[in-house]
């Protein structure tokens, strides 16, 4: 299962669809045998129905071979319902494959009107989450999670908002490497969580069961006094139908444990829905601990996870379907005129209590770590995805001793689709510059720095980024973007931008604090273990006046040049880099756009090819002439 894929070396494209149509076939077939089944269901109970109705005004060898008729008949009845089952089980199994693939093919071509976002959302005021487009429709997250448990999406999540180390981001790149060529593992894998809905508000209650203290073991001699009663009820009733005795004596026994069975009742129902909190999906959690398990994987990072899975010499796997099993067990309470009788002469919810806690105390504290490592390797997956679908996307070099720089050949937005996409050479830093893009309305500036942004993100989680080449230092990203005003609060957009440059500014330090080598936390020299900070300014303070918005960006600039960060800046003005020591930190590059004649007069298009210097033209009357506006000064 887990040896790399004769597919994987195909175009994703063609793998995706001619999977999608295998698996479509497969769940018809099967679709078309379970109504088979139905009906053959239905005809064998109404003859076992007929026969044992029939038998009843027979007599002699006719009415015996009816009742042998009709219970046979009632076996296959039986027999039938566990065959329908199974392959009902099987046509779900296809029916998810078949969608993950229809999934994976609409991601491929970016047509996100097909795909549906994940319920993930960033934390308030996150330094990047929401002008990077990282979670909602049409988002990294909604590019990158294809389904899954609870565990892997918050995983996932979670390394796209915090960036990891350069040594963590190796690791996770040898994994994810590895994982890409592994296609049927990673398909099996989410057709097993998309069948058993592992998406659970109840884990939280059963980690904290698992990790939590016994309740009748807690208490020897109580349960020690239940096995005894047990065994007294037992010996008693023995002793009856062997004749030793003739008086019913164990009645007496079997009243007490009427009594204490209901005067526990409540707690032993406590024990069983915290227990089996996750009842429903036990043996699907054993089939995904099963699959990475098995797996012949080979990156550190992968072993690790498998070893995670392994305790005391015996798997996770093992463990779940062990409480799966004693789950079944339990479930006899659901049955009350089998259950009453069984619990009065046996105390059975007492000696499944006891089995429960026995596992709760020998394999529940290794329950969340089951768990953790279980999102581990979904996280890894889901970006192994992005490696297999992106055959061309590169690993990034995130650079301890490389200089404070972001340096990127080919660079796109990872959100546009490859035919739509316009990539671009890109190089930020080093410390004591800031890149300067200019351009006109609709060119490209912003996209741009969310290119810049969101392959900085996906660089420091382990995955591949959008370009033919990157190399990086471990960076701190802050951005302003996307400003919104807010009714609720009372903040004005022009607020609104302030709160949130304030956070860059602040994320950069102060100044009397700066360091003499730049680069020196990146490197692990003296100052701060901090990584650089890595800023994305795009139009900021548009609310406010154009020489008040001088002095304050060009303010901003000097603080952040300062304190050697590293940033682009987006804007119209092209004065703004003016000043002498602006000027000489500016790296100006542009954006430009191009009129052609038409029929119908100029048509305007963008190339969104990035160019050196600043930008020569502005395309604002122009744009307002095309859609009918007079813009004629009197």
């Amino acid at each position: 299962m887990s040896e790399p894929d004769s597919t994987a070396r195909a175009d994703p494209a063609t793998v995706y669809a001619r999977r999608s149509e295998l698996h479509g076939v497969a769940e018809r077939q099967l679709a078309d045998r379970s109504r088979t089944i139905s009906y053959v269901r239905v005809a064998t109970f109404l003859g076992a129905a007929a026969c044992l109705v029939a038998a009843f005004g027979a007599a002699g060898a006719r009415g015996t071979w009816l009742y042998g008729a009709g219970a046979g008949l009632v076996v296959a009845f039986v027999a039938l319902v566990a065959y329908h089952s199974r392959v009902e089980e099987r046509a779900r199994r296809y029916r998810a494959l078949r969608r993950i693939n229809d999934l994976a093919l609409a991601k491929l071509r970016r047509e996100w009107a097909r795909v549906t976002a994940p319920s993930a959302t960033a934390p308030p005021l996150h330094a990047y989450a929401d002008d990077l487009d990282l979670f909602g429709h049409a988002s990294l997250f909604t590019l990158l999670w294809n389904g899954g448990t609870d565990m892997g999406r918050r995983r996932l999540a979670d390394w796209l908002l915090a960036p990891a180390g350069p040594d963590a981001v190796r690791n996770r790149q040898r994994a994810i490497d590895e994982l890409a060529g592994c296609l049927d593992l990673r398909q099996e894998m989410l057709a097993a969580a998309e069948t058993g809905s592992l998406e659970s508000h109840q884990t939280p209650r059963f980690l904290e069961w698992a990790e939590g203290g016994p309740w009748l073991s807690a208490r020897p001699v109580a349960l020690w006094g239940i096995r005894a009663l047990t065994g007294a009820i037992a010996v008693l009733v023995a002793l009856q139908v062997l004749g030793v005795v003739r008086a019913s004596y164990w009645v007496l026994p079997a009243l007490l444990a009427f009594v204490i069975s209901n005067l526990s009742a409540l707690k032993i129902e406590h024990v069983f829905e915290c227990a089996f909190a996750q009842q429903h999906v036990f043996r699907y959690y054993a089939q995904l601990f099963h699959l990475v398990s098995s797996a012949d994987l080979h990156a550190p990072l992968l072993r690790q996870i498998q070893e995670t899975l392994l305790v005391a010499g015996q798997t996770a796997e093992y463990q779940m379907k062990r409480l799966q099993r004693l789950m079944a067990l339990a479930d006899l309470r659901h049955s009350a005129l089998v259950h009453l009788p069984v619990q009065i002469l046996t105390l059975w919810d007492f000696h499944i209590v006891a089995a429960v806690e026995r596992w709760q105390r020998r394999s529940g504290r290794h329950a969340r770590a089951w768990l953790d490592a279980l999102g581990s390797f979904e996280a890894l997956a889901a970006l192994a995805t992005l490696r297999f679908d992106e055959a061309a996307w590169a690993f990034p070099r995130i650079e301890n001793d490389g200089g404070c720089v972001v340096d990127a050949t080919g660079l796109g937005h990872p959100l546009l689709a490859a035919g739509v996409r316009v990539d671009n050479d890109v190089r930020v830093g080093p410390p004591g510059t800031f890149l300067l893009v200019t351009g006109s309305n609709m060119s490209g500036k912003s996209t741009l720095l969310r290119a810049i942004g969101l392959n900085v993100v996906l660089a420091q989680a382990g995955a591949p980024v959008c370009a033919a080449n990157m190399r990086l230092p471990p960076v701190r990203l802050h951005t302003s973007m996307r400003v919104q005003d807010s009714l609720e609060e009372g903040v004005s957009f022009f607020m609104a931008a302030v709160k949130r440059l304030k956070q860059v500014v602040a994320a950069a330090g102060p100044v009397s604090g700066a360091a003499g080598d730049p680069c020196a936390s990146t490197r692990g020299g003296g100052g701060s273990e901090v990584p650089v900070l890595l800023y994305l300014l795009d139009e900021v303070l548009q609310g406010t006046n154009t020489a008040e918005r001088q002095i304050a960006v060009r303010s901003v600039l000097r603080h952040l040049l300062a304190r050697s960060a590293i940033g682009a800046v987006t804007t119209h003005d092209l004065t703004l880099a003016d000043a002498q020591d602006l000027a000489a930190a500016a790296q100006s590059v542009h954006f430009t756009e191009h009129l052609q004649p038409s029929e119908t007069g100029a048509v305007m298009t963008f190339d969104y090819r990035l160019r050196p210097g600043l930008a020569t033209s502005r395309n604002a009357l122009r744009l307002m002439q095309m859609v009918g506006l007079d813009v004629n000064e009197p």
